[in-house]
Order: structure tokens, then sequence, then C-alpha cells
């Protein structure tokens, strides 16, 4: 995957009464559902859309689409994911030669429609997105009372594990936090050279996920202030979780994405992975030997009951600017919610991918294309449609998520740092970008 795909019953509540985002009504000088300036018509003279994406399959997916949209033709070009791909994009709108279409993780919606950069969706999306996506998912791209994107995929956190070493130890799957570290105690003081899992950093947004799922919510609003709770109780109890697997050497110290978790993996050395939805799709590709060697299970919890939180996600936008908004929400309706979609993006991948479209109906057809005999007897998709369910309600991103990443990355694999380096990174941007904190 890209880490793009990384963010039921999933009552997620990205507050529709974020004191900032009511900013933007001001800022775009529109009312919720007022046409769109500038938006291109069902004209007869062709559109040529520009649309940028880290997600693999995009291209073929941009394809598929103009052959069967004359009029509005896409074009497509790759951009970097992650920070990197954000700048990209802000310093993009800065300069008015924005794409008309892009892909943007959750957690940086916030911080790019306060600050002004997105087109407002509500009159060409929005009852897409009111009728199309389960309720709770819609709160993730419904901010202010308005809609600023159309949702991609759903990722829940899951919990992969070595079923081999699980067996050759008599190790029970984990239901809970406390059975994992007792369970990473046994196989490891069995065999020294195995660990839980690798945690040492590299991706805040594992931590973010393992946060909102002990209950942390780590922004929310007070009237017209932001709060900023992100180094609180329920993530503090992640943290120090944490770093004790971590000092005891239960945990591996070894950073995600590297050369070192996938030999860590591939070798044995890891009993389980912390993964998302999209996750099971890498196994295959990455561990082809490890065959019939992998299971899913739901994330253990603190409390023995089912719940869960996301890693990653994305979303479709139309970046401030575009003077081709309601063919862009075409091209956007037709990418999240036609199968021919999903389609032409499955087939077209050398690896297979997972991603859980939020689209129930595309679901349905993504589990059609996924070979599913590398888990043997499991279905993917089923269970991380379940986990989907299981989502905690009232987690709310910030407008400054990217400047937190940013300072809990610096952090290394020491999580209690890295939320507290997250709580002063956020409190001097919010600060920093004329908006309140509360007390």
């Amino acid at each position: 995957m890209s880490r793009s795909f990384r963010t039921p019953r999933l009552a997620l509540t990205a507050s529709a009464s974020l004191a900032s985002l009511a900013l933007l009504a001001t800022a775009c000088g529109q009312e919720p559902g007022a046409d769109v300036p500038g938006a291109a018509g069902a004209s007869a003279q062709p559109v040529t859309l520009t649309y940028w994406s880290s997600s693999a399959g995009a291209q073929q997916t941009a394809d598929a689409f103009n052959t069967t949209h004359p009029n509005i033709q896409v074009r497509f070009s790759a951009v970097p994911g992650g920070p990197d791909g954000a700048a990209k994009l802000a310093n993009a709108v800065k300069g008015g030669n924005a794409p008309d279409i892009a892909t943007m993780d959750y957690s940086a919606l916030p911080e790019f429609a306060s600050g002004g950069n997105l087109e407002d969706l509500s009159a060409t999306s929005g009852k897409l997105v009111s009728e199309k996506f389960p309720e709770a998912v819609q709160s993730l791209v419904k901010l202010g009372g308005r809609t600023w994107a159309v949702p991609f995929d759903v990722t829940p956190l899951e919990l992969f594990y070595r079923k081999d070493v699980f067996e050759k130890h008599g190790v029970a799957v984990p239901k809970t936090w406390e059975e994992y570290k007792a369970a990473g105690e046994k196989i490891n003081k069995a065999d020294p050279s195995v660990r839980i899992t690798n945690f040492g950093g590299g991706d805040p947004a594992v931590l973010a996920g393992l946060s909102w799922q002990a209950g942390a919510k780590w922004y929310g609003t007070e009237g017209d202030k932001w709060k900023v709770a992100i180094d609180d109780p329920a993530s503090r109890r992640v943290a120090e979780y944490w770093n004790g697997l971590l000092a005891s050497g239960i945990a591996s110290k070894t950073p995600l994405w590297g050369e070192g978790e996938a030999k860590e993996r591939s070798s044995g050395q890891v009993a389980t992975v912390i993964g998302a939805a999209w996750t099971a799709g890498t196994f295959p590709a990455n561990y082809p030997d490890l065959k019939g060697k992998w299971g899913i299970a739901p994330l253990p919890t603190w409390d023995g009951k089912p719940a869960t939180g996301m890693y990653g996600g994305t979303s479709y936008i139309v970046p401030k600017g575009s003077r081709q908004t309601k063919a862009a929400a075409e091209f956007i309706r037709w990418v999240t919610t036609e199968p021919e979609a999903i389609k032409a993006r499955l087939s077209s991948l050398k690896a297979p991918s997972s991603a859980l479209p939020a689209s129930p109906e595309m679901r349905k057809e993504a589990a059609k294309l996924f070979d599913a005999s590398y888990f043997e007897g499991q279905d993917p998709y089923a269970i991380a449609s379940e986990a989907a369910g299981t989502v905690l309600p009232g987690w709310t991103w910030g407008p400054v998520q990217l400047q937190v990443s940013a300072a809990q990355g610096a952090a290394g694999a020491d999580q209690v740092k890295a939320l507290s380096e997250g709580q002063s990174a956020a409190e001097k941007a919010v600060t920093s970008r004329g908006l309140t904190l509360a007390d």
C-alpha cells in the first residue's frame, strides 16, 4: 500500500460544530449547499481535468473513466504521499496551479479546509456522500456543516499474527492488551530471538490509532476555541504500555517501514503485526513464502470488548481554485461508487490490495477480486468490515495534524515523548494560525 490506505457502526464525529471550520463560511463566501462558482456544467465541450494522487492504480482508473466519459477527460500525475505530497499540494494552491482533483488523508482534511485550500463540495457531492456512504463515515469529510471530500476507504486497526509461532508456544490469540503482553512474554522467554512485534516509531499514525481505540480524543472545541488533548490519560496509558514492552525487550525497537521491519517479519523474529485493513494485501506481496502462516484477528482491547481505531484513510478532494468542480465531482462519484472503477484499479496492480472501500457496494466488488488464499480459510474483507463496525466514535482530527505528526515522528521509539512533543507542537501550531486554545 501506499500508506494512504493505512485513514457500519463507525460513528466517528468530525465535529460538525468545529469552531474554526465555521470560519470557512466567510473564507469561501458561500452558504452550505450553494452553487459552486466557476463549476463546469454538463457542456458538450470536452473538459480536461488534472488529477494528482500517490495511490496505486490511479492511472488505470483514470484511463478507464476516460473511455466512458468522452466529454470529461482526466490527466493523471503521480505525486508523493504523506507530508511531501501535502506540501506539494499546498504550494500548488498558493501558486494558482493546483490540480482539479487529488487524494488526501482524512487526518489532513481539517487543516486544508480551515486554511481555505479546498473547494466546498456541498453542492456537487454532498448528496452523494449522504446517500451512498455510511452515516458515520460521512463525519470524516463533513466539517463545519459542509462536505469537503468524498470518502474512499476505511482503515480499522487489526492484529496480524503468526499462526505457527502461536501454536508452537501454546499461546492463544490475545483478546486484551494484558493477554497480548503475556503472549509476548511467553514467546520471548521460550525463544529470545522472537519478539511480539516491532514498535520503534517511524509512523505516528499507529500511535494515533491506538490512542483512538483507548478512548482518547486528541482534538475538540469549546465555543470558538480549540481543545488539544494529545497527551491525555488514555493516550498516556497506551504510550506507557508500549514503552514498557520496548524496555523489557518483549517488543522490538525496529522502526516501521524500513528494511529492518521487513527482515524481522520475513525471518519470523516478530510474532504479530499491528496493521489496518489495507495491510492484508502487503503480506502475499512481501512475504509469499509465508503463505498460510499469517492469520488475522481483531485488535486486542483494554477491557475485552470489541473496539478499534483507524490507521490512515483516503478521501477525494477538489483543491481551491478549480474551475471544473462539477466535472471533477463526476469523476469522484465514479471512482468512489462505480464497480468498474474498483475493477480497473485492482486489476492493474502488480501486488494485491486489500483497501476497504467506504462504499459498502464497492466492498463487495473488491472482495471478489482479492485472492484470499494466502490466509487459508480467512476472508480479509469480511474481517475488516466487521472491525470497521467497532471503530470508537468521537474521534476528531484537528487543524494542525501535519505538524503534530512531524513532531511525533522525531521522537523515535519513545511513545511518551511522542505524546508530549505532539501536544507542544499542536498548541504552538494552533496559536500560530491565529486560532484560540481552550484553557
